[in-house]
């Protein structure tokens, strides 16, 4: 998406969320203690597909565990591929 998106962290109810023209997009997780994050569900609807919201869903909770020193289990497919896909490109520089 060439604009930036209003990423909402709901602290209470595990999740990642953004809504777009009446659509919710949303990442979800378990906090499982141990300073690990479960991530298991990423959602965008088909009428935002396409357009980077499930990777930028994804790159904000990513930077959350992060900065507060978890470590994540992707047990998502979206956010394994994602984190695959960057530990590569981050393996190029």
């Amino acid at each position: 998406m060439s604009e930036a998106l209003s990423i909402h962290h709901d602290e209470t109810g595990h999740q990642f969320e953004v809504s777009i023209d009446g659509y919710r997009a949303y990442l979800t997780y378990m906090d499982l203690g141990k300073q690990t994050l479960d991530i298991y569900r990423t959602f965008v609807p088909n009428e935002l597909r396409g357009k980077g919201i499930a990777a930028a869903l994804t790159k904000v909770a990513l930077d959350y565990a992060d900065r507060i020193g978890y470590t994540v289990i992707p047990s998502c497919s979206y956010v394994e591929r994602y984190m695959e896909r960057n530990q590569r490109q981050a393996a190029k520089i």
